[in-house]
């Protein structure tokens, strides 16, 4: 009996740690780090600000777990993507459009993930996700390397600046002041213009054969 109660307080702490990290990634992206605050945080999960503490040592912490479930969903929507069957020079342009998108339509959400200034244990959490996503790119470049879509001769370098060139040529686009300028009518680029761009300067890295 004494185990029993035992797992079921475990459980309930898991449960109440996960609500709290589903509140706070709300409010990421309804606000970004900037406005996360942990005893703003407190009244929107419902619980006491001492509650929190009990699961997140301070707000460094929390950003970074964040950041780290955020991202998690992103790496494995694009992993789906380029994992499709198919040659890989259409993965990569698939795969390339629904990030572009996904960033478009969570605006807020992708700035902070990709370009806020933040907690320093969020920008560590950043370097080791941007290695997790050259990786990712990487593993496309070499089978398109070998169905011959791609002329690639540094994979892991190429790889690496395919990354850097997606992430910052969404900062502009994503940015608060472009947000401002799309909403009071001010011209801007649209999500078509910018994934096209970003899909011609990335095939044309890679010396793809097909290039928009």
């Amino acid at each position: 009996m004494a185990y029993r109660t035992t797992a079921q307080r475990i459980e309930r702490d898991q449960a109440l740690r996960e609500h709290i990290l589903n509140c706070a990634l709300q409010q990421v992206a309804d606000n970004g780090f900037g406005n996360l605050t942990m005893s703003g945080l407190a009244r929107a999960a419902g619980v006491a600000t001492g509650s929190l503490y009990r699961h997140f040592p301070g707000k460094g912490a929390l950003a970074a777990d964040v950041f780290v479930k955020a991202t998690r969903i992103e790496l494995e929507t694009l992993k789906r993507e380029f994992q499709r069957p198919g040659r890989a020079v259409d993965r990569l342009k698939s795969g390339l459009t629904q990030f572009a998108a996904r960033a478009w339509h969570s605006r807020q959400l992708a700035y902070a993930l990709i370009a806020e200034p933040a907690e320093e244990e969020v920008e560590t959490r950043r370097l080791h996700y941007r290695q997790a996503y050259a990786s990712l790119y990487g593993e496309l470049i070499a089978e398109g390397i070998a169905d011959g879509s791609f002329e690639v001769e540094n994979i892991p370098m190429t790889s690496a600046c395919v990354v850097g060139a997606v992430a910052e040529s969404l900062v502009g686009p994503l940015s608060p002041q472009a947000r401002a300028d799309r909403e009071s009518g001010l011209p801007s680029e649209s999500l078509e213009a910018v994934t096209l761009a970003i899909v011609r300067f990335c095939l044309r890295a890679i010396n793809a054969k097909e290039v928009p």
